[in-house]
């Protein structure tokens, strides 16, 4: 007889290699013709609603691995939820308005934008930016996300701009839309103004020089010959200064140096001299700040006079204390010089070029004219000193190019009239990581009003229409009108027809006697897009809910999103629009740089996928700690590849132990298993409450390291390795072996649906080889319950123990394999010296060899009376030694009984039995 044969050994057509690449797409087109999104929320409908609202990524180019991360994070959540107890419809969204999209078509030279419509050209670019949704929708699909992929939201669609215009409107309504004249950050190169959220800082070398202004009026506080010294990185807004800003309650002095006398702050006259400044000086006066005030001084190269004013903002950081100031041209100098009666002179245009309002420099680009202005400075005697300094400076975050301030009329969204609700509602968020309370916090308390116009073609345009008179109308009924145009027209209804044809029929306004009225060309920042969202989606379609449940983006967003979501939330139904707030670090190179084709450090999603497959890149985004920035490289990729191989193994030996388990008809119930068995039950059903609230706090990383702990420690180096031993050699009904199976078969289908929300293509793909599944796919099940196994205390305590002793044990055998040339573990037998206590425990135990896989297991005696070639491990002694007999060549143990039996002379006691009562009787 071929003993081979009579050995039941795993058998299972679950593919050793996950081959993912090419059986990923596979299961996902299955997944396509079976609906399994509808069949989802079909199965959890009239469950307690949880909605993850979409931040939409921009639609244009490839995803990168910013994308892959911020996406299958989502996926990890919804599908969690879905499993969970809840209904969890996840709408995915697409931001599709805005300069980049513009630039792709002129620059790529897909259209020439001189001759076409303003309408004709943004066709263009809804055409353009679809093409890129599509693009980026199969790719998303490809990383395994599940969604409503063909009902997205999308900004550029009738109904999303419909309500956006009402989000607008509601606001205008309650006084918080308003135009001004006043500085905002303004990019030359995009000819437009931005938000905060759309400035980067990059380093930039500018000159930094100290100026001086004679004074004219010295209002009998000085004496007319001193000169106030102001210091800037900008000589190019010199031609703007009206005033001079001192503080109030600061000392300021007038000192006599290189036959100069000069006013500073006394605090930063060391300053002034490590700078080279000055060098020797004596204090002639000393005054305060508030002592100054009123007094005038001579403009540097302009016949004109600046206003000595005074201003909380003046700090001892830089500088001289004299704060040169321009009100076309900043933010603090704007408000000291609305407060102080001066004109908010701005003379750069939309292109950065000077006006003829800069004589002398008319027509010269803004930062190229800093050397001519410092120049003439120092011809004619103002220009106390120049250096040059590389400091900290905006930028323009889609072009790269820096920005200035620059005054011009703009809509803004007042923060000022929200920003005691929009703190308050930050308080009641639960955010994740908690310093995300903090940051959004002091980000609403400093920011200033938001500036939402802009003067470009492609986005929502600004829904005012003026009279003839030049005020604007904004009313309930042209919001609405305009609302409904949008919502059955699209945008481009705005820029197709005539202001006239864009009122209500028989429209009239005081403002407009004739009937005239023209329409604002501006659109809006497409920061309102998104925040608008909130309405768009959220209140507008059936599938959601407001507030959200989570918003989970970028950190950047802090300064994006999650900002103009609550901006716009709070001032139209004043509330959040989200309950939690999740954030997440950006995607670096392996060695924590970030990643720049210039480099060759970019890993590209789509290669991964191509090379290895989307799990192994869900397995990634589970392994880090994402809520700080996180590394991925081909070699990090592979390591975890490599914990997948492991994972994958571990569930093909439980299913190739299952080929001959009928749960129906073999599943034993806990209390008919054996000791072990039920430990393991117990095992996992630990797991299932550790996973579980991994999942609960967003803390994936706790869910990859259980399972994969589970999978390698448990499972692979102590279950299944005892358990090889019941489970091939015994017979097939044996009691012991399929208490063995029911308990595989409930470790199994408890990790698949554990993985299931991570491994989403594995798990599914090892649901179809399962035994007695009922459901035709594993995300059509719920999450494994938490179950109480009270009574059940001492039998945990005993095997905890037992498993500290086998860890001693299995040490020595190690020892034995490199010292004694012991290499088998079956080959050998152990004397074992313990305490009484586990001298007791381990005698209760009636087959102690099979516990540690060898062929013998001796109990000897107590510590103290360990034999000399016995090595004292943490809890107990161990001698290793060959076992005596020989080996049986069915089950390899090797035994003293052999033949007892001279039909299978060469079988052990328990093979022979085996063999005779179920083979050969069979």
């Amino acid at each position: 007889m071929n003993y081979k044969d009579t050995l039941l050994m795993p058998n299972t057509d679950f593919p050793m290699k996950g081959n993912l690449p090419n059986r990923e797409p596979a299961m996902q087109e299955q997944w396509e013709t079976m609906n399994i999104y509808e069949k989802v929320q079909k199965r959890t409908k009239g469950r307690p609603m949880f909605v993850l609202h979409d931040g939409p990524p921009y639609a244009n180019g490839d995803i990168h691995m910013g994308h892959a991360l911020n996406k299958i994070l989502k996926d990890f959540i919804v599908r969690y939820k879905s499993m969970a107890g809840f209904h969890a419809p996840y709408v995915p969204g697409w931001d599709t308005h805005g300069l980049p999209i513009e630039t792709a078509l002129t620059k790529k030279g897909k259209v020439d934008r001189k001759k076409l419509s303003i309408a004709e050209f943004r066709q263009k670019c809804e055409e353009y930016a679809l093409e890129q949704l599509d693009n980026q929708r199969e790719q998303f699909k490809r990383l395994g996300v599940r969604g409503d992929w063909d009902n997205p939201y999308v900004t550029l669609n009738p109904e999303y701009e419909a309500q956006q215009i009402k989000v607008f409107g509601e606001m205008a309504k309650r006084g918080y839309i308003y135009k001004g004249k006043k500085p905002v950050y303004w990019s030359p190169s995009s000819e437009s103004a931005l938000a905060e959220a759309e400035i980067e800082y990059h380093d930039k070398r500018s000159p930094s020089i100290y100026v001086t202004f004679d004074v004219t009026e010295n209002n009998g506080v000085l004496d007319g010959d001193e000169k106030y010294v102001i210091w800037t990185t900008t000589p190019w807004t010199i031609p703007a200064n009206l005033a001079i800003a001192l503080h109030p309650e600061l000392t300021y002095v007038t000192v006599r140096s290189g036959g100069k006398k000069l006013i500073v702050a006394e605090g930063m006259l060391e300053h002034m001299q490590n700078e080279e400044v000055i060098s020797d000086y004596e204090v002639l006066a000393t005054y305060k700040g508030a002592d100054l005030a009123a007094t005038k001084a001579k403009h540097p190269f302009y016949d004109r006079e600046s206003l000595v004013v005074l201003g909380e903002h003046v700090t001892l950081d830089a500088g001289t204390g004299c704060v040169h100031t321009a009100p076309g041209h900043g933010e603090d100098d704007y408000v000291i010089g609305l407060e102080n009666g001066l004109d908010v002179l701005c003379p750069v245009d939309d292109r950065g070029h000077f006006t003829d309002e800069a004589p002398m420099f008319e027509g010269q680009f803004y930062d190229s004219a800093n050397k001519p202005i410092t120049e003439l400075m120092n011809e004619n005697g103002t220009l106390l000193k120049l250096n040059w300094v590389t400091h900290s400076y905006p930028h323009d975050w889609r072009t790269k190019k820096p920005v200035i301030f620059r005054a011009t009329a703009q809509w803004f969204a007042s923060i000022d009239e929200i920003r005691d609700n929009l703190l308050s509602e930050i308080e009641n968020v639960t955010w994740l990581p908690k310093w995300g309370e903090t940051r959004l916090y002091n980000m609403v308390r400093d920011r200033g009003d938001w500036c939402i116009s802009r003067q470009r073609a492609w986005g929502v345009p600004i829904p005012i229409f003026y009279g003839e008179d030049g005020e604007a109308i904004i009313s309930d009924e042209t919001i609405n009108h305009v609302s409904e145009l949008f919502r059955a027209y699209g945008s481009n209804v705005w820029f197709e027809r005539d202001a006239k044809d864009l009122l209500p029929e028989g429209f009239t306004s005081p403002q407009s006697p004739n009937g005239t009225f023209t329409k604002e060309t501006d659109i809006m920042d497409v920061w309102f897009d998104s925040g608008s969202s909130h309405q768009a989606v959220l209140e507008e379609r059936d599938d959601q809910q407001r507030p959200a449940d989570v918003y989970l983006e970028g950190s950047d967003q802090y300064r994006g999103w999650f900002n103009s979501s609550l901006s716009t939330s709070v001032a139209v139904t004043g509330k959040a629009p989200y309950k939690a707030v999740i954030s997440h670090g950006f995607t670096l190179d392996g060695e924590g740089k970030k990643m720049s084709k210039s480099l060759g450090n970019v890993i590209v999603p789509n290669n991964v996928m191509k090379n290895l497959g989307a799990d192994i890149m869900r397995l990634w985004v589970s392994s880090v700690d994402y809520q700080a920035d996180v590394r991925v490289s081909d070699a990090i990729l592979k390591q975890v590849a490599e914990v997948y191989r492991k994972i994958r193994n571990t569930l093909r030996f439980l299913l190739g132990n299952l080929n001959d388990f009928n749960p129906a008809d073999h599943e034993l119930a806990f209390d008919e298993r054996r000791e072990l068995d039920q430990y393991m039950s117990i095992q996992a059903n630990e797991l299932v409450k550790s996973v579980r609230k991994g999942y609960d706090d967003y803390q994936f990383a706790q869910v990859y390291n259980k399972i994969h702990n589970f999978c390698t420690i448990e499972l692979s180096s102590f279950y299944m390795d005892v358990a090889k031993d019941t489970l091939y050699v015994k017979q097939a009904d044996h009691p012991a072996r399929r208490s063995v199976q029911s308990t595989m078969y409930e470790i199994l289908q408890t990790l698949v649906k554990l993985i299931s929300p991570i491994l989403s293509h594995t798990a599914d793909e090892v649901w179809q080889h399962i035994p007695g599944r009922s459901t035709e796919s594993v995300q059509l099940t719920d999450m494994p319950e938490v179950k109480s196994y009270s009574g059940k205390e001492d039998l945990v305590q005993k095997w905890d123990r037992l498993l500290v002793l086998r860890d001693d044990v299995m040490k020595g055998l190690e020892y034995a394999r490199n010292e004694k040339g012991i290499k088998q573990n079956l080959s050998a037998s152990v004397n074992l010296y313990a305490s009484e206590q586990d001298l007791t425990l381990l005698k209760s135990f009636n087959e102690l060899h099979k516990l540690f896989i060898t062929s013998g297991a001796h109990l000897k005696g107590t510590l103290a009376e360990a034999a000399e070639d016995a090595v004292m491990y943490d809890e107990i002694a161990v001698a290793v030694n060959l076992a005596e007999g020989e080996k049986c060549p069915r089950c390899w143990h090797v035994s003293e009984n052999t033949g007892t039996d001279s039909r299978h002379p060469e079988l052990c006691p328990d093979c022979t039995e085996t063999v005779i009562n179920y083979y050969e009787n069979a």
